[in-house]
Protein backbone atom coordinates (compact mmCIF):
# COMPACT_ATOMS: atom_id res chain seq x y z
CA UNK A 1 0.00 0.00 0.00
CA UNK A 2 1.02 3.54 -1.10
CA UNK A 3 0.55 7.23 -0.22
CA UNK A 4 -1.37 10.12 -1.16
CA UNK A 5 -1.45 13.60 0.03
CA UNK A 6 -4.60 14.91 1.40
CA UNK A 7 -5.35 18.29 1.64
CA UNK A 8 -5.48 19.50 4.75
CA UNK A 9 -6.00 23.07 4.79
CA UNK A 10 -5.12 26.32 2.48
CA UNK A 11 -4.74 30.18 3.36
CA UNK A 12 -4.35 33.23 1.31
CA UNK A 13 -2.23 36.95 1.75
CA UNK A 14 -3.04 40.26 0.11
CA UNK A 15 -1.12 42.97 0.76
CA UNK A 16 -2.93 45.53 2.38
CA UNK A 17 -2.51 48.81 -0.02
CA UNK A 18 -5.41 48.74 -3.30
CA UNK A 19 -4.35 49.71 -6.34
CA UNK A 20 -7.56 50.48 -8.39
CA UNK A 21 -8.14 50.74 -12.51
CA UNK A 22 -8.79 54.68 -11.84
CA UNK A 23 -5.52 54.84 -9.67
CA UNK A 24 -3.67 53.85 -12.43
CA UNK A 25 -5.31 55.88 -15.64
CA UNK A 26 -3.96 59.06 -13.22
CA UNK A 27 -0.52 58.25 -14.10
CA UNK A 28 -1.50 56.35 -17.71
CA UNK A 29 -3.57 56.38 -20.57
CA UNK A 30 -5.82 53.89 -19.84
CA UNK A 31 -9.00 53.63 -18.17
CA UNK A 32 -11.23 51.32 -16.09
CA UNK A 33 -13.66 50.48 -18.47
CA UNK A 34 -10.93 49.80 -21.11
CA UNK A 35 -9.04 47.40 -18.70
CA UNK A 36 -12.21 45.51 -17.09
CA UNK A 37 -13.60 45.01 -20.70
CA UNK A 38 -10.23 43.35 -21.59
CA UNK A 39 -9.68 41.31 -18.97
CA UNK A 40 -12.10 41.68 -16.06
CA UNK A 41 -9.61 43.26 -13.62
CA UNK A 42 -11.04 46.23 -11.14
CA UNK A 43 -7.99 46.35 -8.94
CA UNK A 44 -5.02 44.76 -7.27
CA UNK A 45 -3.02 44.18 -4.20
CA UNK A 46 0.69 46.03 -3.70
CA UNK A 47 3.19 44.90 -1.74
CA UNK A 48 4.24 47.99 0.89
CA UNK A 49 8.03 48.96 0.88
CA UNK A 50 9.93 46.36 3.03
CA UNK A 51 7.50 44.01 2.42
CA UNK A 52 8.97 41.02 0.71
CA UNK A 53 7.70 37.64 -0.87
CA UNK A 54 8.80 36.08 2.27
CA UNK A 55 6.72 37.93 4.23
CA UNK A 56 3.88 37.47 1.93
CA UNK A 57 4.17 33.50 2.22
CA UNK A 58 4.50 33.63 5.42
CA UNK A 59 1.14 35.23 6.76
CA UNK A 60 -0.21 32.48 4.14
CA UNK A 61 1.52 29.88 5.22
CA UNK A 62 0.34 29.87 8.92
CA UNK A 63 -3.14 30.67 8.23
CA UNK A 64 -2.95 27.37 5.92
CA UNK A 65 -1.52 26.13 9.02
CA UNK A 66 -4.10 27.10 11.82
CA UNK A 67 -7.01 25.88 8.84
CA UNK A 68 -5.49 22.92 8.42
CA UNK A 69 -5.11 22.31 12.49
CA UNK A 70 -1.11 21.41 11.95
CA UNK A 71 2.07 22.87 13.91
CA UNK A 72 4.79 24.17 12.17
CA UNK A 73 6.81 21.66 14.09
CA UNK A 74 5.17 18.59 11.74
CA UNK A 75 6.12 20.56 8.36
CA UNK A 76 8.98 18.34 6.63
CA UNK A 77 8.88 19.70 3.55
CA UNK A 78 8.35 23.08 2.28
CA UNK A 79 7.65 24.06 -1.55
CA UNK A 80 7.79 27.52 -2.10
CA UNK A 81 6.57 28.64 -5.88
CA UNK A 82 7.98 32.01 -7.15
CA UNK A 83 9.30 34.54 -9.76
CA UNK A 84 9.94 36.83 -7.52
CA UNK A 85 12.79 36.03 -4.78
CA UNK A 86 13.60 38.08 -1.75
CA UNK A 87 17.06 37.34 -3.33
CA UNK A 88 19.00 35.33 -5.83
CA UNK A 89 19.85 32.70 -2.93
CA UNK A 90 19.22 31.53 -0.74
CA UNK A 91 15.89 30.21 -1.54
CA UNK A 92 12.70 32.13 -0.15
CA UNK A 93 11.32 28.60 1.28
CA UNK A 94 14.30 28.75 3.48
CA UNK A 95 13.44 32.13 4.64
CA UNK A 96 9.82 31.13 5.22
CA UNK A 97 10.95 27.68 7.00
CA UNK A 98 12.89 30.09 9.53
CA UNK A 99 9.88 32.49 10.07
CA UNK A 100 7.90 29.36 10.93
CA UNK A 101 10.51 28.03 13.04
CA UNK A 102 10.87 25.28 11.63
CA UNK A 103 14.34 23.59 12.03
CA UNK A 104 13.98 20.30 10.20
CA UNK A 105 13.40 18.90 6.73
CA UNK A 106 13.67 20.54 3.36
CA UNK A 107 12.63 23.70 2.05
CA UNK A 108 13.45 25.10 -1.69
CA UNK A 109 11.89 27.25 -4.41
CA UNK A 110 10.68 26.29 -7.81
CA UNK A 111 10.07 28.71 -10.61
CA UNK A 112 7.61 27.87 -13.42
CA UNK A 113 5.92 31.49 -13.37
CA UNK A 114 2.31 31.92 -13.16
CA UNK A 115 2.03 27.94 -13.70
CA UNK A 116 4.69 27.83 -10.35
CA UNK A 117 1.66 26.36 -8.03
CA UNK A 118 1.25 23.49 -9.87
CA UNK A 119 4.94 22.96 -10.18
CA UNK A 120 5.05 22.82 -6.84
CA UNK A 121 2.04 20.90 -5.83
CA UNK A 122 3.18 18.16 -8.49
CA UNK A 123 6.77 17.97 -6.27
CA UNK A 124 5.22 17.86 -2.71
CA UNK A 125 3.07 15.32 -3.83
CA UNK A 126 5.61 13.13 -5.41
CA UNK A 127 7.39 13.70 -2.31
CA UNK A 128 4.62 12.38 -0.24
CA UNK A 129 3.81 9.17 -2.70
CA UNK A 130 7.45 8.32 -2.81
CA UNK A 131 7.38 8.05 1.50
CA UNK A 132 9.76 10.91 1.52
CA UNK A 133 7.82 13.92 3.30
CA UNK A 134 4.71 13.11 5.60
CA UNK A 135 3.59 16.87 5.99
CA UNK A 136 4.00 19.55 3.08
CA UNK A 137 3.66 22.95 2.92
CA UNK A 138 2.62 24.42 -0.72
CA UNK A 139 3.12 28.12 -1.60
CA UNK A 140 3.03 30.32 -4.20
CA UNK A 141 4.19 33.79 -3.02
CA UNK A 142 4.95 36.48 -5.77
CA UNK A 143 5.71 40.46 -5.61
CA UNK A 144 5.38 41.30 -9.14
CA UNK A 145 4.58 44.50 -8.57
CA UNK A 146 8.81 44.58 -8.15
CA UNK A 147 9.50 43.84 -11.67
CA UNK A 148 6.38 45.75 -13.33
CA UNK A 149 7.40 48.63 -15.86
CA UNK A 150 5.33 50.71 -14.40
CA UNK A 151 5.09 52.99 -17.91
CA UNK A 152 4.11 50.11 -19.93
CA UNK A 153 0.15 50.13 -19.98
CA UNK A 154 0.21 46.70 -21.57
CA UNK A 155 2.07 45.04 -18.66
CA UNK A 156 1.39 47.13 -15.55
CA UNK A 157 -1.97 46.92 -15.82
CA UNK A 158 -2.54 42.99 -15.81
CA UNK A 159 -0.45 42.06 -12.23
CA UNK A 160 -0.74 42.15 -8.19
CA UNK A 161 0.74 40.79 -5.16
CA UNK A 162 -0.15 37.76 -2.92
CA UNK A 163 0.63 34.47 -1.43
CA UNK A 164 -1.43 31.44 -1.28
CA UNK A 165 -0.56 28.39 0.62
CA UNK A 166 -1.70 24.40 0.73
CA UNK A 167 -0.93 22.30 3.41
CA UNK A 168 -0.83 18.14 2.33
CA UNK A 169 -0.87 14.86 4.41
CA UNK A 170 0.84 11.95 3.32
CA UNK A 171 -2.18 9.01 3.97
CA UNK A 172 -2.48 5.52 2.76
CA UNK A 173 -3.75 5.03 -0.24
CA UNK A 174 -5.46 2.13 -2.15
CA UNK A 175 -5.42 3.51 -5.20
CA UNK A 176 -8.95 4.18 -5.30
CA UNK A 177 -9.95 7.53 -7.47
CA UNK A 178 -12.92 7.97 -5.19
CA UNK A 179 -10.21 8.39 -2.25
CA UNK A 180 -9.61 11.89 -1.39
CA UNK A 181 -6.24 13.87 -1.96
CA UNK A 182 -4.35 14.65 -5.00
CA UNK A 183 -5.42 12.54 -7.85
CA UNK A 184 -2.61 13.47 -10.87
CA UNK A 185 -0.66 16.33 -11.50
CA UNK A 186 0.02 17.06 -15.24
CA UNK A 187 2.97 19.24 -16.10
CA UNK A 188 4.20 21.09 -19.71
CA UNK A 189 7.39 23.35 -20.46
CA UNK A 190 7.94 24.82 -24.30
CA UNK A 191 11.28 26.60 -24.38
CA UNK A 192 10.85 27.49 -27.73
CA UNK A 193 8.07 30.01 -27.03
CA UNK A 194 10.20 31.99 -24.48
CA UNK A 195 10.39 35.62 -26.19
CA UNK A 196 6.12 35.49 -25.59
CA UNK A 197 6.71 36.05 -21.85
CA UNK A 198 9.67 37.26 -20.01
CA UNK A 199 11.61 39.66 -18.01
CA UNK A 200 14.75 41.94 -19.19
CA UNK A 201 17.00 40.81 -17.20
CA UNK A 202 18.98 38.40 -14.50
CA UNK A 203 22.21 37.86 -12.70
CA UNK A 204 23.66 36.10 -15.28
CA UNK A 205 22.22 37.82 -18.20
CA UNK A 206 22.27 41.37 -17.26
CA UNK A 207 23.02 41.55 -13.50
CA UNK A 208 19.79 43.59 -13.14
CA UNK A 209 16.46 42.47 -11.64
CA UNK A 210 15.01 43.37 -15.32
CA UNK A 211 10.96 44.07 -16.16
CA UNK A 212 8.14 41.67 -17.62
CA UNK A 213 7.96 41.22 -21.12
CA UNK A 214 5.12 40.07 -23.19
CA UNK A 215 3.01 39.25 -25.98
CA UNK A 216 -0.18 39.36 -25.01
CA UNK A 217 -2.31 38.40 -27.80
CA UNK A 218 -0.22 35.11 -28.83
CA UNK A 219 -0.07 34.18 -24.93
CA UNK A 220 -3.73 34.01 -24.97
CA UNK A 221 -3.61 32.28 -28.16
CA UNK A 222 -0.94 29.72 -26.79
CA UNK A 223 -2.98 29.60 -23.34
CA UNK A 224 -6.45 28.68 -25.06
CA UNK A 225 -5.41 25.60 -26.94
CA UNK A 226 -2.64 24.36 -24.15
CA UNK A 227 -4.91 24.75 -21.60
CA UNK A 228 -8.01 23.32 -22.65
CA UNK A 229 -5.33 20.21 -23.80
CA UNK A 230 -4.18 19.67 -20.62
CA UNK A 231 -7.65 19.93 -18.69
CA UNK A 232 -8.63 17.04 -21.26
CA UNK A 233 -5.40 15.19 -20.12
CA UNK A 234 -6.12 15.12 -16.91
CA UNK A 235 -10.18 14.11 -16.54
CA UNK A 236 -8.65 11.10 -19.12
CA UNK A 237 -5.98 10.20 -16.64
CA UNK A 238 -9.08 9.34 -14.02
CA UNK A 239 -11.42 8.14 -16.29
CA UNK A 240 -13.65 11.46 -15.78
CA UNK A 241 -15.65 13.96 -17.83
CA UNK A 242 -15.77 18.02 -17.56
CA UNK A 243 -19.56 16.98 -15.87
CA UNK A 244 -18.13 15.64 -13.22
CA UNK A 245 -15.64 18.47 -12.10
CA UNK A 246 -17.44 20.13 -8.95
CA UNK A 247 -14.93 23.09 -9.14
CA UNK A 248 -12.28 24.70 -11.33
CA UNK A 249 -10.01 26.32 -9.84
CA UNK A 250 -7.95 28.17 -13.05
CA UNK A 251 -4.90 30.76 -12.91
CA UNK A 252 -6.47 34.12 -12.91
CA UNK A 253 -4.68 35.95 -16.13
CA UNK A 254 -7.97 37.03 -17.86
CA UNK A 255 -11.19 36.44 -17.54
CA UNK A 256 -12.37 35.36 -21.04
CA UNK A 257 -9.74 32.56 -21.06
CA UNK A 258 -10.88 31.57 -17.78
CA UNK A 259 -14.92 31.40 -18.90
CA UNK A 260 -13.58 29.57 -22.43
CA UNK A 261 -12.61 26.65 -19.84
CA UNK A 262 -15.28 26.71 -17.77
CA UNK A 263 -17.27 26.45 -20.94
CA UNK A 264 -15.25 23.68 -22.28
CA UNK A 265 -15.69 21.47 -19.28
CA UNK A 266 -19.78 22.80 -19.10
CA UNK A 267 -19.29 23.93 -15.79
CA UNK A 268 -21.75 26.78 -14.97
CA UNK A 269 -19.92 30.08 -14.05
CA UNK A 270 -21.09 29.89 -10.15
CA UNK A 271 -18.66 26.11 -10.50
CA UNK A 272 -15.81 28.75 -11.47
CA UNK A 273 -13.48 29.95 -8.95
CA UNK A 274 -13.03 33.86 -10.36
CA UNK A 275 -11.03 36.12 -8.36
CA UNK A 276 -9.38 38.01 -11.19
CA UNK A 277 -11.59 41.39 -10.66
CA UNK A 278 -10.06 41.79 -7.25
CA UNK A 279 -6.58 40.26 -7.40
CA UNK A 280 -5.59 40.50 -10.76
CA UNK A 281 -2.58 38.16 -11.99
CA UNK A 282 -1.11 36.99 -8.96
CA UNK A 283 1.09 34.53 -10.90
CA UNK A 284 2.61 31.76 -8.50
CA UNK A 285 -0.12 33.21 -6.10
CA UNK A 286 -3.34 33.25 -8.00
CA UNK A 287 -4.53 30.01 -7.59
CA UNK A 288 -3.50 28.32 -4.14
CA UNK A 289 -5.18 32.36 -3.20
CA UNK A 290 -8.57 31.15 -5.25
CA UNK A 291 -8.30 27.87 -3.50
CA UNK A 292 -8.01 29.68 -0.13
CA UNK A 293 -10.95 31.94 -0.53
CA UNK A 294 -13.37 29.36 -2.08
CA UNK A 295 -12.32 26.60 0.85
CA UNK A 296 -12.69 29.22 3.41
CA UNK A 297 -15.95 30.26 2.90
CA UNK A 298 -17.45 26.77 2.19
CA UNK A 299 -17.73 26.61 -1.72
CA UNK A 300 -15.70 23.99 -2.39
CA UNK A 301 -16.47 20.74 0.31
CA UNK A 302 -15.07 17.49 1.51
CA UNK A 303 -15.38 14.49 -1.50
CA UNK A 304 -15.86 17.50 -4.14
CA UNK A 305 -13.52 17.09 -7.58
CA UNK A 306 -11.65 20.11 -7.93
CA UNK A 307 -9.62 20.94 -11.58
CA UNK A 308 -6.32 23.25 -10.97
CA UNK A 309 -4.99 24.65 -14.06
CA UNK A 310 -2.81 27.24 -14.85
CA UNK A 311 -0.07 28.58 -18.23
CA UNK A 312 3.00 30.50 -17.60
CA UNK A 313 6.06 32.06 -19.10
CA UNK A 314 8.33 29.05 -20.85
CA UNK A 315 5.99 28.60 -21.57
CA UNK A 316 4.66 26.40 -19.19
CA UNK A 317 1.52 24.49 -18.22
CA UNK A 318 -0.28 22.15 -16.18
CA UNK A 319 -2.99 20.48 -14.59
CA UNK A 320 -3.97 19.21 -11.09
CA UNK A 321 -6.86 17.14 -9.94
CA UNK A 322 -7.94 16.49 -5.93
CA UNK A 323 -10.66 15.32 -4.68
CA UNK A 324 -11.58 17.46 -1.82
Amino acid sequence: MGFRSLALGCGGYLPERILTNADLAKSLDTSDEWIVQRTGIRQRHVAADGEFTSDLGTHAARRALAAAGVNPEEVDLIVVATSTPDQTFPATAAKIQANLGVTHGAAFDVQAVCTGFVYALAVADNFIRAGQSKTALVIGAETFSRILDWKDRGTCVLFGDGAGALVLRAVPSNGSAAERGVLSTHLHTDGSHHDLLYVDGGPSSTGTTGHLRMEGKEVFRHAVQRLAEVVDEALTANSLTGAQIDWLVPHQANRRIIEAMGKKLGLSNDKVVLTIDRHANTSAASVPLALAEAASDGRIRPGQLVLLEAMGGGLTWGAALLRW
